[in-house]
């Protein structure tokens, strides 16, 4: 088949993580595959002089990299943050919209660009979008994937479409990967870091605290995207780390006894599975595809928005018995074999071949 995935910037967002994923395995299996992407949205105006105003001169983009990086994939980047024509995709037998605004812009793209499939992993309606646009786009006429179970019943009640494909991501166990281990004498908990309100860092960080008070020497590791902000500080002693390298990602989540997945909202929480391959149990939250993926064993599903609940949950595994968490911990790398990337990527073609020939 002939493939475009046509996205907003590429930068390192973990969707695109996942459409970058995919279009490699696609093309190893033989397909013509094209990503389509647009630069990063300018600047308003207006901040740009408010920060000159202010003595911090003109702001200059931060250069972030992006997922397709060093990728064998033809990837075309358009001149400038715009809607995308017939000029600037080529004819395709499929076409992938993988964000609410490019499903406006491939719905009116010509039928020679491909049949339409619109990938969606998350309610984007959560993140300061023009709601009604955004609703419209689950009523399009294209073939619908989505990444987690929430999602397709979403689809079905707000929107009555039923009509909808589940196809969960998965995690490379070649890469997340971790040899068997014990529980360490002093307990390690992990967090991935964000400002972001939805991501719950929060309500982990106070967990943590109150876990701290009954567990002696309690620690904590985290990294992420972006410096630590001031109104959302560590713990005391909390080892960060910004943009580690991928390499070094499976280490981080292998040197905890436990990993927070501490989302209010997630369209799927990446981070559960990777730790999981990395035989970290997950304390997580009931959102994205936590409830599935912790109900195959490897975890604990907690209150959401109850750091107390979640404190329980860490002094639980802190106190565990060497055995009892090594059978923890093995049971979340069986899960995270059972849900790779090789077996999510199969299904994923096949939805893409069902729409090509129009099933």
């Amino acid at each position: 088949m002939r493939i475009t995935f046509l996205l907003p910037h590429a930068g390192l967002a973990g969707g695109i993580r996942v459409a970058a994923i995919y279009a490699q395995w696609l093309k190893r299996r033989g397909h013509d595959v094209v990503v389509m992407s647009t630069p990063r949205r300018e600047l308003p105006l207006k901040t740009k002089v408010l920060s000159a105003m202010r003595g911090k001169g003109w702001p200059k983009p931060k250069k972030l990299g992006s997922h397709f990086d060093g990728l064998d994939i033809d990837h075309r980047i358009i001149d400038r943050y715009r809607p995308m024509t017939d000029a600037d995709v080529p004819d395709a037998d499929v076409v992938i919209a993988t964000w609410w605004e490019t499903a406006e812009w491939m719905m009116n793209l010509s039928p020679s660009k491909g049949r339409r499939v619109h990938f969606i992993q998350h309610d984007e309606t959560h993140q300061n979008q023009p709601i009604p646009r955004v609703e419209a786009t689950w009523k399009f006429a294209t073939t619908k994937i989505v990444v987690a179970q929430w999602l397709a019943e979403l689809a079905e009640h707000r929107f009555g479409v039923k009509d909808v494909k589940v196809v969960a991501n998965g995690v490379d166990t070649a890469h997340f990967n971790a040899p068997p281990r014990g529980k360490q004498r002093t307990p390690v908990v992990g967090m991935m870091y964000s400002h972001t309100p939805w991501k719950g860092c929060d309500i982990a960080i106070e967990a943590f605290k109150i876990a701290a008070r009954n567990v002696p020497g309690l620690k904590m590791i985290a990294f992420g995207q972006h410096d630590t902000f001031d109104v959302l500080p560590l713990p005391s002693g909390a080892k960060y780390m910004c943009r580690p390298p991928q390499d070094q990602i499976p280490g981080i989540y292998a040197s905890c006894d436990m990993w927070l997945f501490a989302s209010r909202y997630e369209g799927f929480g990446l981070p559960i599975l990777e730790a999981m391959a990395c035989r970290t149990p997950v304390i997580g939250t009931p959102a994205g595809a936590a409830p599935e993926l912790i109900a195959q064993g490897g975890g604990v599903l907690v209150k959401p928005q109850d750091p107390m609940d979640r404190a329980v949950a860490i002094e639980r595994v802190s106190r565990m018995h060497d055995d009892e968490w090594k059978q923890l911990s093995e049971a979340a790398r069986r899960t995270a074999e059972l849900n790779t990337w090789d077996h999510a990527a199969q299904l994923f073609e096949q939805a893409l071949l069902d729409a090509a020939s129009g099933a």
